[in-house]
């Protein structure tokens, strides 16, 4: 494995900070992920309480950043599911790496939480994206008008989900 996944940990905010901002253009317009230590906060605060989960995946060889994870909306009972969010950085595209971070997050998703579902909403013009679900083995369900708000506009989502059995 070229990949290590984990919980985030507090001691993880420089560098993600430091990796967001250096991917700042890479991410953009698909997502605007945090690029200071109060923002760090804010999405660290959601993956240690609640229904929520953020891993980080790192380069096994460099410790390097290679992307960030996020399991939430964590619903359990009878539906056993939730919404997975990720976006990788730049120093590590295209080298398969967020692909194997994708495998490895689905698979703790469904050993360690227990997970039946996860689903991906990813906005359609973001091929990169799409490619890397489809590649997981996520299938596509629907389509979501206006379905989520990203630099200040509504924005139109396709859904894909991955069964964990």
């Amino acid at each position: 494995m070229a990949v290590v996944l984990s919980p985030v940990r507090r001691a993880d905010a420089a560098a993600l900070v430091a990796a967001n901002l250096a991917s700042r253009d890479y991410h953009a317009p698909w997502v605007s992920p945090f690029t200071d230590q109060a923002g760090f906060e804010a999405w660290f605060t959601q993956g240690v309480s609640g229904p929520n989960v953020g891993l980080v995946a790192r380069d096994k060889r460099s410790d390097g950043i290679v992307g960030v994870l996020t399991i939430s909306q964590i619903v359990l009972g009878t539906f056993r599911s939730d919404y997975l969010g990720y976006y990788g950085m730049v120093g590590y595209a295209r080298r398969g790496l967020m692909t194997e971070a994708l495998r490895q997050s689905c698979a703790h998703a469904a050993r360690e939480l227990g997970l039946h579902r996860l689903e991906a909403n990813i906005q359609p013009e973001n091929h990169a994206s799409i490619a890397l679900v489809r590649r997981v083995g996520f299938q596509k369900e629907g389509y979501s008008p206006r379905y989520l708000k990203i630099g200040g506009a509504w924005r139109d989502h396709e859904r894909w989900a991955l069964l964990l059995e």
